[in-house]
């Protein structure tokens, strides 16, 4: 109640007391605010629009539900009980949560009044369903963006996700954290934040400098953290200023050793939330990965945090490449794995010592998968699930080929499979045209149909249902023949008195 007397008009405030059901309003307060007593069970919402619900003798309610109709949501929320209402990593705009800690209390206490108003709120998001990996005709793969989103602003629809707009704030990780590039981020974009990257580095260069050590930081907390660090700095440490230090990944980290950079380092500030440094220390794992295949050092791509001491600072490029490298000149562009094949590729061309290829951690974006050849019956589940378009099949025979440059080891074909036949494998494979290549992993002879002699199936997947349904009271006698026709002749044999058989041996 004290701290409701310190909020200054127009503020239209509310008390909410804990208390057991029923919920009661007293709109009687002498101090010129609503006391609302009851028991909060969920709180949902964002700046201009939070949703209360309430538990009641009859179950939940919502706050219009529970009060009456006196209110349908509150636009701001100053919440001072533990637990918080909202436990997201990163609160939602219009969410003070303070708990017992005076400092916040006196932030959100200056911070509120100035929320009062009309505000412009970014999309910071692009998403694009179709090459999105996350669900395909109810199987579940890839949860990436799901479980790094700070804000809770993704949300699975089954076959697709949705962002919502009111409740992300930009950390960016999503889009760090997506395989396919489904989810980019928007503002800036992929194209402008590589032009912005390729001439700092080229001003750099024509004025005389030499091994330059790009470092990425965020545009609030981590500019005050690099006003702080800027005077013990080397001069060859260049800052590089993105919306949020966790917004750019590794296809930007990659473009800028490619543009010439001799080490990149990511000023991780204070406040970025844990799932963020959490996959952001995932994310340089395969990065490091890659480099180190190649023979560049690992530490040519490293991690600075918010408590980075003198002797940390002036180590910055001193383990970094020893040589210059001829800066790559190709464009930027708004396609994730595009930018990532052209900086790697141009790191593979200079690379000092590069093998063939180099296993990666479990997660990363790259690899292969290998098929069991015996238990495989090319049914093409697989084929018609694979969010990259790295499992084809054959034109007009039974083929299964695979494509690993398209592979995002979302691991969908696995789970797809109705045989358990498919297992992905995280790996780098540097040579652009083996990873290119259609390769074969299965391939069989077409079964014939009995009647017409056409092609339709495999001889494994009829061998298969045969084995399976030959005890079945539904196929006896021509029913399990029908079985070895095709569609065509299956429908005509089923009016039919007697069924064909012009098989002779001859076909399967």
């Amino acid at each position: 109640m004290a701290v409701a007397d310190r909020l200054p008009p127009p503020l239209d405030c509310t008390v909410l007391i804990p208390a057991p059901a029923p919920v009661e309003v007293d709109f009687k307060e002498a101090r010129g605010y609503v006391r609302l007593a009851g028991r909060p069970a969920k709180l949902t919402g964002y700046l201009g629009r939070f949703g209360l619900e309430f538990e009641t003798p009859s179950g939940t309610a919502d706050l219009k539900q529970a009060t009456g109709g006196w209110r349908d949501h509150f636009d701001l929320v100053l919440d001072l009980g533990e637990p918080a209402l909202i436990a997201s990593a990163t609160p939602p705009l219009g969410y003070h949560r303070v708990g017992g800690a005076p400092a916040a209390l006196e932030e959100a206490l200056e911070g509120i009044p100035e929320l009062v108003g009309e505000f412009q709120k970014p999309q910071f998001f692009q998403y694009d369903p179709d090459i999105c990996a996350h669900s395909r005709s109810g199987i579940q793969a890839c949860t990436r963006c799901l479980d790094t989103c700070p804000t809770d602003a993704i949300v699975s629809l089954g076959e697709r996700l949705e962002v919502d707009a009111n409740l992300c704030q930009g950390a960016g990780v999503c889009a760090t954290a997506c395989p396919t590039g489904a989810i980019r981020f928007a503002y800036p974009g992929l194209a402008d934040t590589l032009e912005r990257l390729r001439m700092l580095l080229k001003t750099y260069r024509e004025a005389g400098g030499a091994r330059p050590c790009v470092m990425f930081h965020g545009a609030e907390q981590g500019s005050e953290q690099l006003s702080r660090l800027a005077a013990r700095l080397p001069e060859h440490v260049l800052p590089f200023q993105v919306e949020e230090v966790g917004s750019a990944g590794m296809d930007v980290w990659m473009s800028a050793l490619a543009f010439g950079a001799a080490q990149v380092r990511l000023l991780v500030d204070a406040g970025t939330p844990a799932t963020v440094v959490t996959e952001m220390d995932a994310q340089l794992s395969y990065a490091r990965a890659i480099l180190e295949g190649m023979g560049y050092p690992g530490e040519s791509l490293e991690g600075v945090g918010p408590a980075s001491d003198h002797e940390t600072l002036s180590q910055l490029g001193v383990r970094a490449r020893q040589f210059e490298l001829e800066p790559a000149g190709f464009a930027g562009v708004d396609e994730k794995r595009t930018v990532l094949r052209l900086a790697i590729d141009h790191l593979y061309e200079q690379a000092p010592a590069s093998r063939p290829l180099v296993s990666l951690p479990t997660g990363a974006p790259f690899g292969e998968v290998t098929v069991d050849a015996d238990r495989c019956t090319l049914c093409m589940a697989c084929v018609s699930q694979c969010p990259g378009k790295a499992l084809v099949s054959g034109d007009d025979t039974p083929q299964l080929k695979f494509i690993e440059e398209n592979c995002v080891q979302c691991a969908m074909c696995a789970r797809t499979c109705p045989e358990d036949a498919i297992a992905p494998s995280p790996r780098y494979l540097y040579d652009p045209e083996k990873r290119r290549a259609r390769r074969m992993l299965k391939e069989e002879e077409p079964f014939h149909c009995i009647a017409c002699g056409k092609p339709f199936a495999t001889r494994s997947v009829i061998e298969q249902m045969t084995r399976k349904l030959r005890s079945h009271r539904m196929f006896q006698g021509d029913a399990l023949k029908r079985l070895k026709m095709c569609e065509d002749c299956r429908v005509r044999a089923m009016f039919a008195e007697e069924i064909p058989d012009r098989s002779g041996g001859g076909h399967g």
